[in-house]
């Protein structure tokens, strides 16, 4: 299906796993905190049960780094039935601050695409999470000069993207959005009568994973970001 995007005027783009690796710090950290549990439950119990608290803990801690600590210790709590040492709480507590202070990974072709667009289109940045991480991230991105307005968003659904859009002035129709989540970055938006590119990262958090019947074609799907640039001139 051909896509017109002559009538684009401003772009969004998500930030992590879209602009610089993120999801994958989550993982590899999942990894080291079922480690320090496995005395109490098996791998996959862990993960199940880290999972679970995260997500009835997002309306209290939102989405990001921190939310994911507190979850840790809540996790290791539960499942050690508040045996666990203060030594593995303090363990689980670096390892949050260990993704804290993270370097920032640019994904291959973002400068590149960013450089071709910026005199062209209005770029900004719509994410989710942590605002001080998130900002962090941008800083030391060395991005943020690409960008007209940053807005670190509470939720990525239809109403937070309507208020957002009309609050800066941005027609539905004159506003793309690329990212990596078909659930926060491509059916919202083709949902208020935006458009919108996937670009899938390699992980996807479970939360923002959907089912192939609840999405159609009326978006693109490309493998890399420098690919854009085939559709936007």
């Amino acid at each position: 299906m051909e896509i017109d995007y002559s009538n684009i005027k401003v772009i969004g783009f998500d930030a992590d796993d879209t602009l610089w690796v993120n999801e994958t710090y989550f993982r590899d950290t999942e990894e080291k905190f079922a480690n320090l549990l496995d005395q109490y439950e098996t791998k996959n119990q862990i993960d199940q049960e880290l999972f679970k608290t995260e997500i009835k803990n997002l309306e209290i801690y939102g989405y990001g780094i921190k939310g994911f600590m507190l979850s840790m210790i809540e996790s290791a709590l539960d499942l050690s039935n508040n045996k666990v040492s203060q030594t593995t709480i303090q363990e689980i507590l670096n390892l949050g601050k260990e993704m804290l202070s993270h370097p920032v990974e640019l994904l291959d072709g973002v400068e590149e695409v960013l450089l071709a667009l910026k005199d062209k289109y209005r770029l900004i940045v719509l994410t989710k999470g942590d605002l001080l991480d998130q900002e962090r991230k941008l800083e030391k991105s060395g991005l943020s000069s690409y960008f007209h307005h940053v807005e670190v968003l509470s939720d990525k659904k239809e109403d937070n993207y309507k208020n957002l859009l009309e609050h800066l002035g941005i027609p539905s129709d004159e506003f793309l959005m690329i990212g990596n989540s078909l659930k926060s970055d491509v059916l919202p938006l083709l949902n208020i009568g935006a458009k919108a590119v996937h670009i899938p990262f390699h992980t996807t958090w479970q939360h923002e994973e959907v089912r192939q019947e609840d999405h159609d074609n009326s978006h693109q799907t490309l493998n890399v970001i420098t690919d854009i640039l085939k559709y936007l001139k």
